[in-house]
């Protein structure tokens, strides 16, 4: 069974934790050596906590070394913690790159932006998702798949079945 610790001293109910106060230092030395913010750190200790315990729900064996897993698991959240900045940050600059049009000829980028949103808007949600998850979130298709549960060829056919319904709409259009 996990190993358990009453929180008396904190002057609350008892209460059942996973992470003993050494085990939890060690977390949060791990997260921060990570590279982890300060400001995020208890939210790393309590994803570690929660892991531990739906390991426990979930009837598997406790860890041998809790320390040791916990350590492991948090050092896995600092490496998640930074591909999530690297996304958001080439998000960010994608999104900037869109508010500044590479051919300031406005007129015909502010035509051209709206035809694209009103392609967008017809097609069906399943094929705007991956579009725009693949366009622009700057997410591959793989990373796509796994975010929605889906094969790799299903994303890869809405795909393509997306860029084809779009790129027909805006030469239907006359804007491309």
């Amino acid at each position: 069974m996990l190993r358990r610790k009453t929180r008396r001293d904190q002057g609350g109910d008892a209460q059942d934790d996973p992470l003993d106060a050494a085990q939890e230092r060690r977390v949060r030395a791990v997260l921060a050596l990570g590279g982890v913010p300060q400001a995020d750190l208890l939210d790393g200790v309590q994803q570690v906590r929660l892991r531990l315990l739906e390991r426990a729900a979930s009837g598997r064996e406790a860890p041998r070394d809790v320390s040791a897993w916990a350590a492991v698991v948090a050092s896995n959240l600092a490496m998640d913690w930074h591909r999530a900045k690297r996304r958001q940050e080439r998000l960010g600059e994608r999104l900037a790159a869109l508010r500044q049009p590479a051919h300031p000829s406005g007129e015909d980028t502010s035509v051209l932006s709206v035809a694209v949103a009103q392609g967008l808007d017809e097609l069906p949600d399943a094929q705007r998702q991956v579009l725009v998850l693949r366009f622009f979130a700057d997410l591959p298709v793989r990373g796509i798949a796994e975010e929605l549960g889906i094969p790799e060829g299903t994303v890869k056919s809405r795909l393509h079945t997306a860029v084809r319904a779009l790129r027909a709409r805006l030469h239907e259009d006359e804007v491309v």
